[in-house]
């Protein structure tokens, strides 16, 4: 959506966006003192080891409880709250939207959007899928490393989320994961997909 169709549009339009790399956001973060990891299509990538696509955004992940922390750790950048095609610039010490998870983060020195923080239930033991809270694992099972160092939701769950509404970069993503999955992760997979999306095109190849 372009701000001007938008009902509420506050920063710079989506063509700003020039995100960083998985590298700078774990510089931003470091010593940041609590758990965050990257999610979305760069984590499929984190887990291949190889930049598959282009990325237009990147996305991490935090416990909705923690987002105080981040923010304050961040503080020279400005945190804008995002959901129903609207963008609502957060202002100091105002808590994100109780209804929305997305939280968009600008520079204001470039006035450029720089990463996309989603809000996540769960705390630092628990890892929880947001859309159906009964699905849910400790969180080591769920959030691995890469060799530099930079945390990332495992593809197990990453493809759940992109199960939803696939776009063509989702099934690209699938595609470019399934020959790497283990027993492990595609018995999680399809028994989470089974759940809650039974008729779902992915359960036939994850068989």
């Amino acid at each position: 959506m372009k701000p001007s169709e938008a009902k509420h549009w506050d920063g710079p339009p989506v063509a700003a966006w020039a995100p960083w790399s998985p590298a700078e956001v774990a510089d931003q973060l470091l010593h940041v003192g609590v758990p965050w990891c990257v999610v979305g299509g760069w984590a499929i990538d984190l887990y291949l080891d190889r930049q598959t696509r282009p990325h237009d955004d990147i996305e991490i992940a935090i416990a909705r409880t923690d987002f105080e922390a981040v923010r304050a750790h961040l503080g020279q950048f400005d945190f804008h709250s995002v959901g129903d095609g609207e963008v609502w610039s957060l202002a100091v010490g105002a808590p994100p939207s109780p209804h929305h998870h997305q939280n968009w983060l600008l520079e204001p020195t470039t006035q450029l959007w720089r990463m996309d923080v989603m809000l996540e239930p769960g705390d630092r033991d628990t890892w929880i899928y947001r859309r159906d809270e009964a699905i849910r694992a400790p969180r080591e099972e769920m959030i691995a490393t890469n060799r530099a160092g930079i945390p990332f939701l495992k593809p197990q769950a990453g493809l759940l989320f992109k199960a939803k509404a696939p776009r063509p970069k989702d099934e690209q993503d699938f595609n470019q994961c399934l020959p790497h999955l283990d027993l492990a992760m595609r018995t999680w997979l399809r028994d989470a997909l089974a759940a809650l999306h039974p008729d779902h095109a992915w359960l036939r190849q994850l068989r």
